[in-house]
C-alpha cells in the first residue's frame, strides 16, 4: 500500500527530548501552545507512542491526561485526539457515537465504510481494552433494520482483498443487483447488503461498471431511487468508498465547513484519521471537486492555535503551486475541462458551432505513455465521476475518435477490440486476425483473452470459430491458446523440425498445412529462426518462397505472417504499413492499429526499416498520403511516429 500522508516520521528522532520539550511547555501558570502543535504534528503516530512513554519514564505522569489539563476547547481534543493510536482513536468515536440517549449515525457511516479488515479487527479489539465492551453488542443495541445489519456486516472485516476478479461473477453480481432493485417492484435490501459488504474494491468497481450497461444509471442512482433513511446514506458511502476513499473525505470536509457552522468533530476526525495515509490525494480531490484548496477551506473557517494545528496536518496550499497535485489528476482535471468547456452557455452554443480542443486532446494524449493514460483515466473517474472514454467519444469525430480512444485503453483492451472490429457484421478482416495473434506474446494474448471476455461475454476462441472456418480457423484457434512455447532454440529438435516440414512439402495440401500449423503455431520464435536455417539446407529454398508457392488464400496469408514476424517482426510491421497507405485510399483502421500497438514498443524499428525498404521515411510517407486529412488530425500521427 503507497501512503499518501502529510505526516510522516521526523529525521532524528529522540522520543526523551520531545517528552522534555513538552514537559517545559506545560510547565508553569499557562502552556506554549505553540511549541505543543508544532512537535506533536511533525511527529508520526508511531513517535508520539514513544513521546508519551519516554514522558512517563522522565516525569512520572501521563502525557494525555497533562495535555486535557493545561489545553482547552477544541484545541485540546484535536492535540489529544493526535496521541492516541489510530485503532484507540476509532473506539473513541465509535463509543461517542453510540453512547448516551441519540446516536450519531454520520460517524457510523464514515468509519465503518471506510475502513479496511486490519483496521476494523485493530478497532474492535481497541474498543473491548478501552470500555470493557463488545463493540458489535453496542453497535446492534443502538441501531435497527438494515442499517444495523450492514453495520455488522462491514464490522467483521472480512471484505474480500485478494485483489483476484472473477469476470463472471462480476456480471452476475451486477444482475443480482439489478434485479434486486431496479427491475422488480421493492428492493430486496439483502442481496444490496451481501455484495457490498463482502466483495473485493476492484471486483466491486468493475460491477458498478457492469450494473451501469444494464441499468443504463449508476449504482448510486439506484441506491438513491431504492433505499431510504440511515441504510440509503450507509450504502451511498460505502459505494462512495468503493469509488475512491480520498473523494469521499474530501466531500466529507467540504460539508464540515460548509455553511454557517463548522462540524469541528468531523473536521477533527477526518484530519487526524487521514494525516497519515491519504491526506495529499483527498488534497487533490478537494481542488477538483470545489476549485479551491483545503488548505484555503480551513484558514477561512477556523482560527487561533486549533486552525494552525489542522493547517500543518493539510500540510500544504494547493492554491499557491500545485506542489501536491500529480499529473495524472491534472491530465484528469485538464480532458475533462476540455469536454465540459463546449458543454456551458448553451445560448452561444446554438448561435456558434461547439468545437472541441482537439489540438489540446491530443497533446495530452500523445505525450503520455498507457501506463500514464490508464492513471488519468482513473483520475478521471474517481476525481469527476465520469467515464473518460465515453466523454472523449461523444467529443471526437471518425478516425481521430478511432485514435485516441484505441490510446486511452490498454494494450489488452485494446486487441480485443480490434479483434472484435475484425469479426463484426457481414465481413471479416482475416488481416487484422492474422496482424494480431501472429505477433503477440502469449502474455499478450492471455491479457487480450481475459479482455475480449470482460468486453464481449463470450471467448475469442468461441468468436473466432463462429467467424472462420476450416484450416484457417484452425491455424487461429491454435495462436489464440497463448501456449508457444518459450526458451531458446534446440538445435536438435530443429533439425527434426526443418525435415518435418521439408517432407511436407511433398504430401497432399491437407497434410501440408496441418504439419506447418502443428510447427509454426508451436514453437518458439528463437528455435523456428534455426528451423527455418535448416528448412534451406535440405530443400534449397526459403521456407517463404515454399508458403507463397504451394498454399492460397487465408492459410498462405497466416503462415506467411508468422515467418516474417519470426525473421523480423519490424520490417513485418513497416510492410503492413506501407499496404495501408499505398495507392488512392488508406486503410485507417491498420494504420491506427499498428500505430497504437507498436508506438511502445517498437516503432523505432519499424521506421528504420520503412525507411530501408521504401526509400522514404515513415513520416514523409504518413504526410506525402494525405492521411493528415483522412485521420482528421492525423498530422499529429506524423509527429507521434517522429517523438515516440
Amino acid at each position: 500500500m503507497v501512503f499518501r500522508g502529510t505526516i510522516t516520521d521526523a529525521p532524528d528522532f529522540n522520543p526523551s527530548a520531545d517528552a522534555e520539550t513538552l514537559y517545559n511547555a506545560m510547565k508553569g501558570i499557562g502552556s506554549d501552545k505553540e511549541a505543543i502543535l508544532d512537535l506533536v504534528t511533525s511527529r508520526s503516530n508511531a513517535q508520539r507512542q514513544e513521546i508519551i512513554a519516554a514522558y512517563k519514564c522522565s516525569f512520572g505522569k501521563d502525557l494525555i491526561d497533562d495535555l486535557k489539563y493545561e489545553l482547552t476547547g477544541k484545541f485540546e481534543r484535536l492535540i489529544v485526539s493526535l496521541m492516541r493510536t489510530p485503532p484507540y482513536h476509532d473506539a473513541k468515536e465509535i463509543h461517542d457515537a453510540v453512547k448516551g440517549a441519540g446516536t450519531n449515525e454520520k460517524c457510523l457511516i464514515e468509519i465503518l465504510a471506510s475502513r479496511n479488515s486490519k483496521q476494523m479487527h485493530d478497532m474492535v479489539a481497541a474498543y473491548k481494552d478501552a470500555y470493557g465492551r463488545d463493540m458489535e453488542e453496542d453497535i446492534i443495541t443502538d441501531t435497527s433494520g438494515h442499517f444495523k445489519k450492514m453495520l455488522i456486516v462491514l464490522l467483521q472485516g472480512t471484505r474480500d482483498e485478494s485483489g483476484v476478479v472473477d469476470a463472471d461473477l462480476v456480471e452476475q453480481d451486477a444482475k443480482d443487483l439489478y434485479a434486486a432493485g431496479e427491475e422488480q417492484w421493492g428492493t430486496d435490501e439483502a442481496k444490496f447488503i451481501m455484495i457490498l459488504g463482502n466483495r473485493s474494491v476492484t471486483h466491486l468497481r468493475m460491477v458498478f461498471d457492469a450494473y451501469e450497461k444494464i441499468a443504463e444509471m449508476s449504482i448510486e442512482d439506484s441506491i438513491k431511487n431504492e433505499l431510504s433513511g440511515d441504510f440509503e446514506r450507509l450504502m451511498l458511502a460505502v459505494a462512495q468508498c468503493i469509488r475512491s476513499v480520498p473523494m469521499f473525505f474530501a466531500k466529507r470536509l467540504y460539508k464540515s465547513m460548509k455553511g454557517l457552522g463548522t462540524a469541528d468533530n468531523t473536521l477533527i476526525r477526518i484530519m487526524i484519521s487521514r494525516s497519515e495515509t491519504d491526506m495529499l490525494d483527498i488534497r487533490e480531490c478537494f481542488r477538483l471537486q470545489y476549485e479551491k484548496s483545503l488548505y484555503n477551506m480551513i484558514v477561512d473557517d477556523t482560527s487561533g492555535d486549533y486552525k494552525r494545528t489542522l493547517l500543518n496536518l493539510c500540510g500544504g496550499d494547493d492554491d499557491l503551486a500545485g506542489e501536491f497535485f500529480p499529473e495524472a489528476a491534472q491530465m484528469a482535471y485538464k480532458m475533462w475541462e476540455l469536454s465540459a468547456m463546449t458543454k456551458v452557455q448553451p445560448l452561444f452554443a446554438l448561435l456558434c458551432p461547439r468545437r472541441t480542443d482537439e489540438d489540446a486532446i491530443i497533446d495530452i494524449v500523445a505525450r503520455r505513455s498507457n501506463a500514464q493514460r490508464q492513471e488519468i483515466r482513473q483520475s478521471f473517474k474517481s476525481l469527476l465521476g465520469r467515464d473518460l472514454i465515453k466523454d472523449l467519444k461523444s467529443e471526437l469525430s471518425k478516425n481521430l475518435e478511432r485514435l485516441i480512444i484505441g490510446l486511452m485503453l490498454t494494450p489488452a483492451e485494446f486487441d480485443a477490440k480490434m479483434m472484435q472490429k475484425a469479426m463484426e457484421g457481414a465481413g471479416t478482416d482475416e488481416h487484422a486476425l492474422i496482424e494480431i495473434l501472429a505477433t503477440r506474446s502469449n502474455e499478450q494474448i492471455h491479457a487480450m483473452n481475459a479482455a475480449y471476455r470482460n468486453a464481449y461475454k463470450k471467448s475469442l476462441e468461441e468468436a473466432i470459430q463462429s467467424d472462420t472456418s476450416g484450416h484457417f480457423c484452425r491455424i487461429l484457434v491454435s495462436l489464440v491458446q497463448g501456449a508457444r512455447e518459450e526458451g531458446p532454440a534446440d538445435l536438435e529438435r530443429a533439425d527434426a523440425d526443418a525435415q518435418e516440414l521439408a517432407n511436407a512439402c511433398n504430401a497432399d495440401s491437407d497434410d501440408m498445412e496441418m504439419k506447418f500449423m502443428s510447427i509454426l503455431c508451436t514453437r518458439s520464435f528463437s528455435h523456428l529462426r534455426k528451423v527455418f536455417q535448416e528448412f534451406v539446407r535440405y530443400t534449397n529454398k526459403d521456407i517463404e518462397q515454399i508458403i507463397k508457392k504451394e498454399m492460397s488464400g487465408d492459410v498462405k496469408n497466416a503462415f506467411y505472417a508468422i515467418v516474417r514476424s519470426v525473421k523480423n517482426q519490424p520490417s513485418y510491421f513497416a510492410d503492413r504499413l506501407y499496404k495501408a497507405m499505398k495507392g488512392l485510399g488508406t486503410d485507417d483502421r491498420a494504420l491506427i492499429r499498428i500505430m497504437v500497438s507498436r508506438c511502445e514498443i517498437d516503432l523505432f524499428n519499424i521506421r528504420k526499416e520503412f525507411k530501408e525498404t521504401h526509400d522514404v521515411s515513415l513520416h514523409e510517407f504518413i504526410q506525402d498520403g494525405g492521411v493528415s486529412i483522412a485521420l482528421c488530425g492525423g498530422l499529429w500521427v506524423s509527429d507521434y511516429c517522429t517523438a515516440v
